[in-house]
């Protein structure tokens, strides 16, 4: 019922969708860079950080056209609660992701074990189904299939944590340098909060769907 009674505000959504394309687009780069410190490839390092820099700030821009709206529109798809929380979420991704690449440079940090990579696919594949996600919201007859991918998100976090306490038990395990422990820790637990705050994500999302539906 609800569906057929709320308001076409296209123009969020429209919104909602950009965000969450940079979103992934910073998933991926930052896969890239996971995997240029693998390789010990400094020149992939920076050009992934560039990118995800590009990406953070063309979603700042988003994010204040959001709520430049929201404070100017009279009717809103959903609750402005829920749409100040839902781009505030989005905003924290890309803002968490730009912080691995600093901690990246601030240490200036070369290379890395193999771990991180796997770390920085399982962050792809979350910031993948922020996108999907996103992208069904315009429509609550889509409520089973966002649901879905929230699961799916939510299992992909618990994934990531596994995966960082692996990367840390072989770090100290394995690394007899304490600084490289000490900037590798550092990265690790960053790199595990982006998809902490994709869960954020996925939890709001929910919550709209559930109110909503």
């Amino acid at each position: 019922m609800f569906h057929r009674l709320m308001p076409k505000e296209v123009k969020y959504f429209e919104l909602f969708n950009k965000h969450a394309e940079l979103v992934q687009k910073g998933g991926e780069s930052l896969f890239e860079l996971t995997k240029a410190l693998v390789q010990n490839n400094p020149t992939e390092i920076s050009r992934n950080a560039d990118n995800i820099d590009k990406f953070e700030h063309q979603a700042d821009n988003i994010t204040h056209e959001v709520l430049t709206k929201l404070h100017s529109s009279f009717i809103t798809p959903f609750d402005r609660d829920e749409i100040h929380s839902l781009i505030g979420n989005l905003d924290d991704v890309l803002d968490i992701i730009q912080d691995v690449a600093e901690v990246v440079s601030l240490y200036d940090l070369q290379h890395a074990p193999e771990e991180i990579q796997k770390l920085g696919e399982i962050t792809m594949h979350c910031c993948e189904r922020i996108n999907s996600v996103v992208r069904l919201l315009h429509s609550m007859d889509n409520a089973p299939a966002i649901l879905r991918l929230c699961h799916e998100i939510a299992e992909l976090e618990t994934a990531a944590d596994r995966a960082y306490r692996e990367a840390m038990s072989h770090l100290f395990r394995e690394e007899p340098d304490v600084r490289e422990i000490i900037k590798l820790k550092q990265v690790y637990e960053v790199l595990e909060a982006v998809t902490d705050h994709c869960k954020d994500v996925a939890v709001n999302i929910e919550s709209i769907v559930l109110e909503n539906s």
